[in-house]
């Protein structure tokens, strides 16, 4: 700013200086000594006027920049400020789609333990309800712990609430077990019978007809027994239950 002040200053001087020059002795008779000194107070209070004026312009555009720089830095802190705002924003964004895609692969988990799967028993396939195995088995064991009769209730009460279960010929098997073990010959037969008429192809098929025999040999049917033995040999050759079926003939008396 002084700079500029002190370049306007020089330009009115030279004005000043042109000025004298322009009254010089060609035309000294023109002007009297009154004369001349209000010219030069006229001439500096108009450069007085013109400094002044210009400073003040100097100093106003001075302010502008200055206001101007302000607002920039100002904007510059309000970007910095949104940009920061920005990424929380996006942090928590992320956060939220992981947190609901948790969500829902957990949920999706969940329902699946309540939904029907497919499974093989026994070379066998089919749609198995979630509690269908775990109570099965726990049937199961107490028939292995020696507890028939509750083992018996267990198999019957699976029977009846699963009767599409892929499981449901064993737990007939293992039904006429335990109604064997507990004496109860006429029920294990008519346990075992439907079991072998519904899956005539089933692994354990041989062994229910046995069971079967033993039923009927225990229970004074010594010729029904025979006749179930027989039938295990002649309807399942090569298998283990043919050759228990065909031993136990030799020492049927």
């Amino acid at each position: 700013m002084n700079a500029r002040v002190s370049k306007l200053s020089c330009l009115a001087a030279l004005s000043c200086a042109g000025l004298l020059c322009a009254t010089g002795p060609a035309h000294a008779g023109v002007f009297d000594d009154d004369e001349a000194r209000r010219a030069i107070v006229t001439m500096r209070d108009q450069f007085n006027a013109f400094q002044a004026t210009a400073s003040q312009r100097i100093d106003q555009n001075s302010r502008v920049q200055l206001d101007m720089q302000n607002q920039l830095e100002s904007l510059r802190q309000e970007v910095a400020r949104l940009r920061g705002q920005n990424e929380v924003l996006q942090n928590q964004l992320e956060t939220l789609q992981k947190q609901q895609k948790d969500y829902y692969a957990d949920l999706d988990a969940r329902l699946k333990k309540f939904e029907p799967q497919q499974v093989t028993v026994d070379g066998r396939e089919g749609l198995s309800q979630p509690t269908e195995k775990p109570e099965y088995d726990a049937a199961l064991q107490r028939f292995q712990g020696g507890d028939f009769k509750g083992a018996g209730q267990a198999f019957a009460a699976f029977a009846k609430k699963y009767p599409q279960s892929p499981y449901l010929p064993l737990a007939q098997y293992w039904l006429g077990n335990s109604l064997y073990a507990q004496r109860d010959y006429r029920g294990s037969i008519s346990v075992l019978q439907n079991m072998v008429q519904d899956n005539p192809s089933h692994p354990k098929a041989p062994d229910a007809l046995i069971v079967i025999a033993n039923d009927q040999i225990e229970s004074g049917q010594k010729a029904a027994g025979r006749k179930t033995l027989e039938l295990v040999v002649a309807k399942y050759p090569g298998t283990e239950g043919a050759q228990v079926a065909s031993n136990r003939l030799k020492t049927l008396k």
